[in-house]
């Protein structure tokens, strides 16, 4: 069943087929209210801030190691593939389809710890630090590290529908990081749901996990299309390099849509676990 999901980014309108079965959720807030990893902070409803995350040195270190990265992923995907000129926002004029984009996130979107020449673990405990609780970068469900490198090209479906990580079960306890690298503006940033994390499930209209399908892409989130309150209405908190948005991972977000007309947006997503006392 095809359904237009509409939606509000910085109260402009935006919209797009989804393809799925969608259904009403249960009566039950699966956001916990106590000892959840953003319960110390004083942005703990609202369910998202933008904090100080690098030094200069430091964040330039990490772009270099992802520009490694999506370098080794194109030339996996080109062989002949020339990188000395390459520059990271230009992305778009390398991957010129979407059938080799594919190609390239499904390498991008599967790294690990040791993909980076960045020690993500002193991430972790960054991040921990802010939040008065003890991070790792181990994902025990999943018994590996997860690192995800985002690649949104201008004026394409390069995105996510609005979805909440804690669906899944390796992702409920756990902060999200989102960390713009180049192409990351009003235009192109990730926009988030303030307060989201506090809606209850019988007011969300959602599909199943891998029950979205958008542009032929299926999803490993649900798409949630809407909420009892009407549509969607989001946020582009607008991070600066150097800086992180960090939110729950109840926060309704994504639809990232790249409105930048010849500017590719990159940036990094880290999941980071609350460590079990």
């Amino acid at each position: 069943m095809y359904k237009v999901c509409e939606l509000f980014l910085d109260g402009e309108g935006y919209q797009f087929e989804v393809e799925g079965d969608f259904f009403w959720g249960e009566s039950k807030l699966l956001f916990k209210t106590e000892d959840n990893v953003i319960s110390k902070m004083p942005w703990k409803d609202e369910g998202y801030a933008v904090v100080n995350a690098f030094s200069s040195e430091d964040f330039q270190r990490l772009k270099k190691s992802m520009e490694n990265n999506i370098v080794k992923a194109i030339q996996t995907c080109i062989p002949n593939f020339d990188a000395s000129d390459f520059q990271l926002e230009n992305y778009h004029k390398i991957v010129t389809t979407d059938e080799l984009h594919n190609q390239v996130i499904n390498i991008t979107r599967n790294l690990e710890n040791e993909d980076f020449d960045f020690d993500i673990d002193a991430l972790a405990n960054r991040f921990g630090e802010i939040l008065g609780y003890k991070l790792t970068s181990w994902v025990e469900e999943l018994q590996k590290s997860h690192i995800q490198i985002r690649l949104s090209r201008p004026n394409s479906l390069d995105i996510n529908p609005p979805h909440r990580d804690g669906y899944l079960s390796y992702w409920e306890d756990i902060i999200n990081v989102w960390i713009p690298i180049v192409g990351c503006n009003q235009n192109s940033s990730l926009p988030v749901y303030p307060r989201s994390h506090l809606i209850p499930e019988n007011e969300i209209l959602r599909t199943a996990s891998k029950g979205a399908k958008i542009n032929g892409n299926t999803y490993y989130v649900p798409c949630i299309l809407e909420t009892k309150k009407g549509k969607i209405e989001m946020i582009r908190p607008n991070p600066k390099p150097g800086e992180a948005l960090i939110f729950s991972p109840f926060l309704i977000h994504g639809s990232a849509v790249n409105k930048n007309e010849n500017i590719t947006r990159i940036s990094l997503e880290l999941r980071f676990p609350k460590i079990k006392p």
